[in-house]
């Protein structure tokens, strides 16, 4: 049995996290000690491990939540875990075009400041403040 901190530790996470997952309902409340401490056992570990790799992989709580409900039913076909990550890929193909757009935009903000000068003749402040300011207006 392990105690919240050697569970984190083994896990390489914070004891915050641990929490925050058991609230999250993603960890199943652990056992008692008689002086009222959390004592996990590795199950939990090796699902506390799995957590961390899908957030390894951006995957959002949610996500997690549906693949580890499919994971504690083993007898169930896995197509649906094919199609979560289906859509995950998608995610982050979108994800991925939209910081290459972002990336576009930053070197451009970039290109119209291209020497020291005062804060009041900065390109890239200018920049962002009429730009905010368009986007004001046409709201």
């Amino acid at each position: 049995m392990l105690r919240i901190g050697e569970l984190a530790k083994r896990a390489g996470c914070r004891v915050q996290t641990v929490r925050f997952y058991e609230a999250e309902g993603l960890l199943s409340e652990p056992a008692r000690s008689e002086g009222n401490f959390r004592l996990y056992d590795e199950s939990h570990l090796e699902r506390l491990l799995f957590i961390r790799r899908c957030r390894c992989r951006d995957m959002t709580l949610d996500e997690i939540r549906s693949l580890l409900a499919l994971r504690d039913r083993p007898e169930l076909d896995c197509g649906k875990v094919n199609d979560l990550v289906d859509a995950h890929i998608a995610q982050v193909r979108r994800k991925i075009t939209d910081l290459i757009e972002l990336q576009k935009q930053l070197v451009e903000l970039r290109r119209s400041c291209d020497s020291a000068r005062s804060t009041r003749e900065c390109g890239i402040l200018n920049g962002l403040a009429d730009e905010f300011i368009a986007r004001e207006i046409h709201q």
